[in-house]
């Protein structure tokens, strides 16, 4: 009986930490009460009540040197130092879609600016994925693409050369130098594109966070929590997700878990489930909606590109 009470009151307590845990989650981020004590700036000398010096803005808290204040000042050297960066971090992985909805309402005082950080992530998990990891090496082949597409450049000249030989022999076989040609057409816009991520690789994936966010908005855009929710504001929540999942990545790939990386895309859903107000089945179907819908569109894009070169090198040579 002894046993089985243990269990039981186990099992209430995990019920109990579980039930304070999702109303902690839903509370909004208490600001610091202001001070009522009369305060001396160290740095203007000015005497005034409350948290901040009226005069010069410093921090009531001002105290001697310390190792924190020194960690503080390393973060802030690299734009980590204000506005709560590691405070946005912690909230982003415990409670992302409340957080957002903070956010959107209004608290923007209280968390890290969401495209600063962005970048700032980012710039971590380049250098991560580049041996900035616990096995010191980096975590995919920098050249590989280059080498594919070097080796489908080359084969595709071969091939011409092979093909010219043939066309020669067949009374210039036209169909042939035409997908010939296209094929180089194609290769060399690939290879373009991978010169251009390659150079500007955040703002590729800005760019993709717009075209994902504007197909995901014409789902949530009347979503319970937020009805009259605008696309500037879901693109922001987006961009807020997406540092949520790159904080994921960085950690996995520290520990060069390149699996769990990629499959931290399902946590996603979360911030967008918290944010939306949708069950977790209406989420998820609104999602995968819009990513069949936008890969659809892209696959139909590419086939028209694809259609509209071979007319372009038909009618033009």
């Amino acid at each position: 009986m002894g046993f089985r009470n243990l269990n039981m009151k186990k099992k209430i307590n995990i019920k109990e930490k579980s039930q304070q845990f999702k109303v902690w989650q839903k509370q909004p981020r208490q600001v610091k009460p202001m001070s009522q004590e009369e305060h001396e700036c160290l740095n203007c000398h000015d005497h005034y009540t409350g948290n901040f010096c009226p005069r010069c803005g410093q921090s009531a808290n001002t105290d001697r040197f310390s190792m924190k204040v020194a960690a503080e000042n390393f973060a802030d050297a690299y734009g980590m130092g204000e506005r709560g960066m590691f405070r946005t971090m912690r909230e982003l992985i415990l409670r992302p879609g409340y957080l957002i909805l903070d956010y959107l309402r209004g608290m923007r005082v209280s968390y890290f600016a969401p495209f600063k950080m962005f970048f700032l992530l980012f710039a971590i998990s380049v250098f991560v994925t580049h041996g900035l990891n616990i096995k010191g090496k980096a975590l995919y082949d920098e050249h590989q693409t280059e080498t594919v597409l070097q080796g489908m450049n080359e084969g595709s000249t071969a091939e011409e050369a092979v093909t010219t030989e043939t066309d020669t022999l067949e009374n210039d076989n036209e169909s042939a130098r035409l997908s010939e040609r296209t094929k180089t057409i194609m290769y060399n816009a690939i290879e373009k594109m991978e010169h251009f991520e390659k150079r500007f690789p955040s703002i590729v994936m800005l760019l993709v966070l717009m075209l994902i966010s504007g197909m995901l908005f014409f789902f949530f855009r009347h979503c319970p929590n937020i009805p009259d929710l605008r696309y500037s504001e879901f693109f922001i929540a987006l961009l807020y997700t997406t540092n949520m999942y790159t904080i994921y990545s960085i950690v996995f790939d520290f520990f060069c878990l390149s699996n769990l990386s990629a499959l931290s895309i399902f946590l996603t859903l979360i911030p967008l489930k918290q944010m939306s107000g949708y069950s977790w089945r209406r989420t998820t179907m609104k999602t995968v909606a819009a990513a069949l819908i936008m890969f659809t569109a892209l696959v139909l894009s590419l086939l028209l590109v694809i259609f509209c070169t071979v007319l372009l090198v038909k009618k033009f040579g």
